[in-house]
């Protein structure tokens, strides 16, 4: 883990290194920037996500460090533990309270969100959204952070004096790294405006998309709580696995870059585990799925999986709530 850390490093300020000291010339500043945005989505889903979920390191102390490079590419790590490892890993797919398919009412991911006008044609026009959304993020973050605003009525938990530090320090970092240097090495505004524009909107494809083969398919479950209870029936562990799926699982270039995401189920599972263990934890899963008769979803390739996700947001376009038969 800690070699692929130092890999991922090296991309991501070697790229940074081309673009500012690089030769002049158009082509190798826009490639530049597409390899940093690759870096940078790397660093964030196969070294940031661990280390945010208390996985990449049995210290403590190394994952705060190691975490506070969510803060450093724009994404509040106090902010992210909240939703993701609360909101999203206990209430997976359940409308209401797992902000990640909320999506803000931009996209219905969910067949229980109610449909909007704009949702009609989202199967198109969503995969020009997703460049934009870490822009979006990091100013949502900035207002949720200031003004406390709670997700989905779940409110905050409160802050500690390094929430703050860790949060404004990193955007300093961030904002140093790709305003405050490219200006004074003597890049314009404009210059300076469009590398971060096709950085970001790299990364913002990348990740978007990844969370998507993993939730926002055709073959899990979007389940609602029992309306007298309040309570799902399936055992946590059961739950977890109709509302995730792996994809994947023998492209060797995924499992390395996408830090486990399309380990998804596995990771579900294991949430506090280096994704690293993952390919060696899923066929001990799915034996144990296969024999209690529980369904593991796994889509074999990415293109399997962009497919359903893209034949899933065309059917949630329609306006419908959709019992959908799972099936592999």
């Amino acid at each position: 883990m800690y070699c692929k850390t130092l890999v991922i490093t090296t991309w991501t300020l070697a790229a940074w290194a081309i673009i500012l000291f690089g030769p002049p010339h158009l082509t190798v500043k826009i490639l530049g920037c597409v390899a940093l945005g690759m870096g940078v989505a790397g660093f964030g889903m196969s070294v940031g996500h661990d280390a945010n979920h208390g996985g990449y390191s049995s210290s403590s102390l190394v994952n705060r460090w190691i975490g506070f490079c969510y803060d450093i590419i724009g994404v509040s790590s106090f902010l992210w533990k909240f939703r993701h490892n609360q909101l999203h890993h206990v209430y997976t797919n359940l409308e209401g309270y797992d902000n990640e398919i909320e999506g803000d009412g931009v996209v219905r991911m969910s067949p229980h969100t109610k449909h909007q006008p704009h949702h009609r044609w989202q199967h198109f026009w969503i995969w020009f959204v997703y460049p934009f959304i870490p822009i979006y993020w990091y100013f949502r973050d900035i207002q949720r952070f200031i003004l406390n605003q709670p997700y989905q009525g779940h409110a905050l938990p409160p802050k500690q004096s390094i929430d703050h530090l860790a949060f404004w320090g990193g955007r300093l970092l961030g904002l140093l790294f790709c305003i405050g240097i490219p200006y004074l090495v003597g890049y314009t505004p404009l210059e300076i405006g469009l590398g971060f524009c096709i950085t970001y909107w790299t990364y913002g494809a990348i990740v978007c998309e990844i969370f998507m083969l993993a939730h926002v398919l055709e073959a899990v479950d979007f389940p609602q709580p029992n309306p007298d209870s309040n309570h799902i029936e399936d055992e946590w562990a059961i739950f977890q696995l109709k509302t995730t799926a792996d994809f994947a699982p023998r492209n060797p270039f995924l499992n390395w870059y996408v830090g486990g995401l399309n380990y998804q189920a596995v990771h579900h599972l294991f949430p506090q585990v280096c994704h690293i263990h993952y390919p060696q934890i899923a066929p001990i899963v799915a034996e144990v799925c296969q024999e209690f008769e529980v369904n593991y979803v796994v889509y074999p390739t990415f293109a399997e999986a962009a497919a359903s996700n893209y034949r899933w947001l065309r059917l949630m376009a329609i306006g419908e709530e959709v019992n959908f038969l799972k099936a592999m």
